[in-house]
């Protein structure tokens, strides 16, 4: 289910209300089950519909619809007092409580509502951090939880303790934290819904709504009522003709009515245009919109990262600054100082872990005439050579020093467990930076099937149909072209409108490259070049040209699937050695290991012909969106349509 072991726990006085006493028939699953029947009854009597009409970012069918959970985080235990934030991550969100008091038993009772989909995200990270930093909070300990097999386990107790694992060696527990999520009942959250929108004009608070203060709702909801309409439903909550209604009765005539004819054409939190035929969007919409005023503590939304909901007050004057931003999309490569990428397999946003010193170092040089000019005037030739100096460091027994801090500094984006040889097995630095991993860490996706292609290297990864995107939404130097990455020798006219898929890796990455297809190698192109930066921040620029003036070596692989593949493995700054582990004419299968990169950062591109691969959905709307995937060796990335051509093509001629 997630990182750690867990525990039942004893509520907090705060939840003891809720539990009561318990039947076998009231678990958790049997809850969760019940629930999740009646939000889907409820939504098909109420008529969902496909809401083509709405303004919603993302529309969600039926089938994909897993519920809305209310998680709450309750309390923790740490191992030292301190002052303490709790953060939770959920697909390209993230929330985080308030800070608690010092102490080594932090409570915060905090909730939030999240829609979670069957085949979305529903692995939720919470990330504990101390606060006694100014600019930067530390991360102590983290966990997942899978909301979906949590909620569908049985268990008689509404609270779980889940272990806390140190970032940097997932086998140590540094602390608990009890948390507790439910489905949302679909009734009682429209009725809450229903009242805490009626609370908004009642404007002399006094639990009651006059016939004017009606009326300006209906108008809120942007709903063309007639007058007589509005008239004809107070007066069916106004049983004793008064000339008040409470917001209980109202609040239930409302959900009464809302089943029968749509009331809302717009929500009134944030204008958002609301489909009417479509009531399940629409209150997905409505209730994670209007959250506030339910009495709970609610967690702080608006976050992309933990580490950007747990910054420290300096941190954010500098953000209020523009001195740091984070944002998602070019920006994040060109001039935002956090790079952030979408983990494939977590389905969530992560932070690239990058020292800000050489963010800046970097954006001068690659995001400037005048820092390219530099490099035009002989910087290119001080590169080589620190890189050439710096691999000889990196090969002395001296360097394996350096292997417990780079560990510690990249704790949460590298894990030793997966190692296939433990720290003091490495002699020198680059003998770990090239480590090999255990027998099964990269497992290989389907493979049996030659058609289907996999993910080359773990990396961050942008993939495009041809080079024309890629140019729009990646690659800004002006000289790019396939031509110009593959060479003359290599480049053939197939090549030139196909498709290409880049894999960068960072310093802190599994450093061997492996095949993305399976077939025979014909040939090896050395092509001499510079040793750019392979970072979005030189690759965004539109002032060099990094995957076309690197050094690189091209390899072409012809294939019964995907007719010729061209691998290019490029070399970066401080990566002056590429190392193949295969030779020309070997007949090689997807997954095998290829060779590796020393010391530094890397990339390889793989090109492919036209029309031979239909490549992953996922992979190309995020690159559509100029955000890199961040993929596993032996990931599936695509599917051949080049053999299923030749079958059509073959059938066709039969006919004939």
């Amino acid at each position: 289910m997630g990182h750690g072991n867990s525990k039942s726990g004893s509520p907090s006085s705060d939840e003891s209300s809720h539990n009561g006493s318990r039947s076998a028939h009231s678990s958790r699953a049997g809850k969760f089950g019940q629930r999740l029947q009646l939000q889907r009854s409820h939504f098909r009597r109420h008529g969902s519909g496909s809401g083509s009409g709405s303004n919603q970012s993302k529309l969600l069918k039926e089938e994909d619809f897993a519920g809305i959970a209310s998680l709450r985080l309750i309390s923790a235990e740490m191992k030292f007092k301190d002052k303490w934030l709790a953060c939770i991550t959920l697909g390209l969100q993230t929330f985080r409580t308030h800070v608690s008091d010092h102490t080594d038993k932090p409570t915060w009772n905090s909730v939030r509502k999240l829609l979670l989909e069957r085949n979305g995200a529903h692995i939720a990270r919470i990330s504990v951090f101390e606060t006694n930093k100014l600019s930067k909070n530390n991360l102590v300990g983290h966990c997942e939880i899978d909301l979906l097999e949590y909620l569908s386990q049985d268990s008689d107790s509404d609270v779980e303790a889940f272990d806390l694992l140190d970032p940097s060696s997932p086998s140590i527990v540094v602390g608990s934290i009890s948390i507790s999520c439910s489905i949302e009942d679909p009734v009682e959250t429209e009725k809450s819904f229903t009242k805490r929108i009626l609370s908004i004009v009642d404007y002399n608070e006094d639990g009651e709504l006059s016939m004017a203060e009606f009326s300006d709702l209906i108008d809120a909801f942007g709903n063309q009522l007639a007058v007589e309409k509005k008239e004809e439903l107070f007066r069916q909550a106004d049983k004793n003709g008064d000339g008040v209604v409470s917001l209980d009765e109202l609040a239930m005539l409302l959900t009464a009515y809302q089943g029968k004819e749509a009331l809302m054409n717009c929500c009134p939190v944030c204008g958002e245009v609301l489909e009417g035929s479509d009531s399940l969007n629409g209150m997905i919409h409505l209730t994670l919109c209007f959250d506030e005023g339910t009495g709970n503590q609610i967690m702080t939304g608006g976050f992309l990262t933990d580490k950007q909901a747990s910054s420290g007050w300096m941190f954010k004057l500098s953000e209020w600054a523009h001195f740091s931003t984070y944002e998602v999309g070019l920006r994040s490569g060109s001039s935002a100082s956090h790079i952030l990428v979408y983990d494939r397999r977590k389905k969530r946003l992560v932070e690239e872990i990058i020292d800000p010193k050489i963010v800046l170092s970097m954006r001068a040089i690659y995001q400037s005439k005048f820092g390219l000019g530099l490099m035009d005037t002989g910087a290119k030739e001080i590169l080589q050579s620190i890189s050439e100096k710096q691999g000889k460091k990196m090969d002395t027994l001296d360097s394996a020093k350096d292997i417990p801090t780079f560990v510690e500094f990249f704790k949460d984006q590298l894990s030793v467990d997966e190692t296939k040889y433990p720290l003091d097995h490495f002699k020198t630095f680059n003998d770990f930076f090239i480590r090999e991993l255990k027998s099964g860490a990269r497992p290989i996706a389907c493979p049996e099937r030659n058609d289907i292609a996999v993910c080359a290297a773990d990396s961050r990864t942008m993939a495009f149909n041809n080079v024309t995107d890629a140019a729009r939404f990646w690659i800004k130097g002006r000289k790019f072209s396939i031509q110009g990455l593959l060479g003359d020798e290599a480049c053939s006219s197939a090549f030139v409108d196909g498709s290409l898929v880049i894999f960068r890796l960072a310093p802190q990455d599994y450093h061997r490259f492996h095949l993305p297809v399976s077939g025979t190698i014909e040939k090896f192109i050395d092509i001499p070049g510079c040793l750019y930066t392979v970072n979005p921040i030189a690759v965004n620029s539109k002032y060099c040209n990094v995957f076309t003036e690197n050094k690189r070596v091209v390899s072409i692989i012809s294939t019964e699937d995907f007719g010729k593949v061209a691998f290019v493995a490029i070399g970066a700054t401080m990566v002056g050695s590429i190392t193949f582990s295969k030779k020309e004419h070997d007949y090689v299968n997807k997954g095998d290991e290829f060779g590796y990169f020393s010391f530094g950062g890397s990339t390889v591109i793989c090109v492919f012909e036209k029309d031979s691969i239909r490549i992953d959905e996922d992979l190309l709307e995020n690159s559509a969106r100029s955000l890199e995937t961040l993929v596993m060796v032996g990931m599936q990335l695509g599917v051949s349509i080049k053999k299923q051509a030749d079958v059509k093509s073959k059938l066709e001629n039969l006919s004939l």
